[in-house]
């Protein structure tokens, strides 16, 4: 008869256990919450009927996790017994249990220090972002350099979606908010220039306001909004699903199929959305000042490249095409960096959208630093 040999296996967990006698207490084995369970009940009766002048000796404790030093910290009444053995290898899990907030930051107790901490992180995080902004603009500058050698890989379809989606679906409201802000700015224009005799001058402020500053930046701020967010979505959706990474395993670069038609597509659309957003502003601008000053309409439009020169408008066009670039660079780099979870893909979302209209804002202000001198007649 063979008798196979017994293979070792690991030892058993010491279970939890406290001795007990006149001088105090002496607690042996695993304090983790795994060992206690099954003893929990008769530890805590135990527990229950010490006392805070008794000696406390750990030093047969094997293992101490969090669970066991916040029982043994509550029985202790939240604060340490004058007589107390206790290993340096046990005295960090109470520690963190005295001070959670030390034991989390270093600096918790410093406001100086807690101050410089986040400025830190916060500058770390501007430059992680930035590092991924100047690596994708670096591959879609690669794909415009390498497609025209490629012609028959040049995303059409998905290039032409995206126009579709992010253009003619957005002329409506686009129309609209024009529209609206130019009846807005004429009648409250209207009513300054009325007090000083000075109502010609109200085409002078819809044509330079429309078509070089509220056009564009309306705009930019419409579609970053509606568009920017749901190129942020939409990517972070596929980042959820794994789809991106089925695309790379396939071959596929994300860059060419999901990035770069989104890219050229509100590049090329938002001049065009400029234009009709501007061109429907100055209609309901007229009609207001026909309404409030009794300006004819066919006077208004006569008068207005005279008195705003047509530079205006390719600052303004040109205005759009960097906005729209922007808006779709950013919410590609945020879709980008969604993880796995809704919570990330409403946060990236978020940040998303008020990181591009920050942006286009912060971009705006260059424009009329460095067009100052153009298209304003002297």
């Amino acid at each position: 008869m063979l008798i196979s040999p017994r293979i070792p296996g690991p030892e058993p967990l010491a279970p939890p256990r406290i001795d007990t006698s006149a001088a105090g207490f002496t607690l042996h084995g695993h304090w983790t919450l795994a060992c206690m369970r099954p003893h929990l009940a008769a530890l805590r009766r135990i527990l229950a009927s010490s006392s805070g002048d008794l000696a406390w000796d750990l030093s047969g404790v094997e293992r101490l996790d969090s669970f066991g030093a916040l029982l043994l910290w509550r029985t202790w009444g939240k604060r340490y017994p004058e007589m107390l053995i206790l290993p340096d290898l046990l005295r960090h899990a109470f520690e963190r249990i005295e001070h959670p907030a030390d034991a989390d930051s270093p600096a918790a107790g410093n406001k100086v220090s807690r101050l410089l901490a986040r400025g830190g992180q916060g500058l770390l995080g501007f430059l992680d972002h930035l590092h991924g902004m100047v690596e994708l603009i670096g591959q879609v500058s690669t794909e415009l350099w390498r497609l025209p050698k490629h012609p028959r890989e040049i995303p059409w379809l998905e290039t032409s979606a995206a126009f579709y989606k992010t253009g003619v679906q957005a002329l409506p409201i686009a129309a609209l908010l024009g529209f609206l802000i130019g009846i807005v700015l004429s009648y409250l224009s209207a009513l300054q220039l009325q007090n000083f005799g000075a109502e010609t001058f109200l085409i002078n402020i819809l044509g330079f306001g429309v078509i070089r500053e509220l056009g564009p930046v309306l705009v930019s701020i419409l579609v970053a909004g509606r568009s920017g967010s749901a190129i942020t979505a939409q990517l972070g959706v596929m980042r959820v699903t794994e789809e991106i990474d089925a695309l790379a395993a396939m071959g596929v670069s994300r860059h060419q199929r999901l990035i770069l038609p989104k890219v050229v597509a509100l590049t090329l659309v938002m001049p065009l959305l400029v234009a009709w957003t501007s061109a429907l502003a100055l209609v309901g601008g007229a009609l207001a000042a026909k309404m409030q000053l009794n300006i004819d309409l066919v006077s208004f439009f006569e008068r207005l490249p005279s008195v705003v020169p047509v530079g205006n408008i390719g600052i303004g066009l040109g205005k759009g095409a960097v906005f729209g670039m922007t808006i779709a660079m950013i919410g590609c780099h945020y879709g980008l960096r969604v993880k796995p979870n809704t919570e990330s893909l409403s946060a990236n979302t978020t940040s998303s959208v008020v990181s591009s209209i920050t942006a286009v804002i912060i971009i705006d202000a260059i424009f009329a630093v460095l067009t100052r001198t153009l298209g304003v007649p002297r």
